[in-house]
């Protein structure tokens, strides 16, 4: 049996990545008032950014349609799946699952899809998507693969460091952090989003501050696999720094690096710094 997997763009997985473990990207959009970009392939995090920095207004981000999804099963089923894999960003932050889900049914005679909630967000996802390309490319069964992305979920953990909490605010995906806003804005939050929805993990008043309590986060969760870096376009130098600060708990050279894209982006704000691992099973 063939099984291939299919992840949307909050994934934040390089080109490099995507091409070398077989994964196709079904892409969120996102809008700046009437201006409308597909992630990835219209919409470069670079040029994500600027947009964002000059724009007054906080754009939206949209899921994918129904028929993007199935669209890309049919592909993978014309280039020799017997199943597909769907891994999506947590159905509490976005309708990307859904629209998955009403793909999978619409072509349920044709094709086996199993669309999966992996809980969790751009490097904590990526990683689970990654995971589960390996295994596939192994020869595990469909099953198999599901299996593994179900017990990846319950150990994935994503930690991040705003530079703001306006993005967040405005966008409504708050959540449990409503505690942070108000007065609390000039401070830099620290958010967990483990469970799959925004929690409040804490503050900081400086950002170095802010750096240490993320590598606090990792310290305090013991044995740990698949530790990343994931950033909105930080400076360099707030990455190697974080990158010192976690290296009594892994060297850099087996820290995985990547960048925040729009999806993330939108509602992290620039130069939101993540921490991502998985719990040791």
């Amino acid at each position: 049996m063939t099984v291939r997997i299919v992840t949307d763009s909050s994934s934040d997985l390089t080109d490099d990545e995507v091409a070398m473990n077989g994964v196709e990207v079904v892409p969120l959009s996102i809008r700046f008032g009437d201006e409308e970009f597909e992630d990835r392939s219209e919409l470069s995090v670079e040029a994500f950014y600027e947009k964002l920095t000059a724009s007054s207004t906080l754009p939206e981000t949209a899921a994918p349609s129904p028929g993007k999804f199935e669209a890309a099963f049919r592909r993978q089923q014309q280039a020799g799946a017997d199943a597909v894999v769907c891994i999506n960003l947590s159905s509490g932050l976005s309708a990307t699952m859904q629209s998955a889900q009403n793909a999978a049914r619409a072509i349920s005679g044709d094709l086996d899809v199993r669309v999966l909630d992996s809980r969790s967000i751009t490097s904590g996802l990526g990683t689970q998507v990654l995971l589960a390309a390996e295994a596939a490319a192994a020869g595990a069964s469909v099953d198999d693969v599901v299996a593994l992305v179900e017990n990846l979920a319950t150990r994935t953990h994503v930690v991040g460091a705003l530079d703001t909490l306006e993005n967040l605010k405005k966008g409504g995906r708050i959540g449990g952090a409503q505690a942070l806003v108000g007065s609390l804005l000039s401070i830099k939050p620290i958010l967990d989003i483990s469970s799959g929805e925004v929690e409040e993990a804490g503050k900081a008043r400086t950002r170095k501050k802010a750096l240490i309590a993320l590598r606090d986060k990792v310290m305090e969760a013991g044995e740990i696999d698949h530790l990343c870096i994931t950033h909105g376009l930080a400076p360099g130098a707030e990455v190697e720094e974080m990158l010192d600060l976690l290296a009594d708990i892994q060297p850099a050279e087996l820290i995985r690096i990547g960048h925040i894209g729009p999806v993330i982006g939108t509602h992290g704000g620039p130069r939101v710094m993540g921490v991502t691992w998985l719990a040791s099973a």
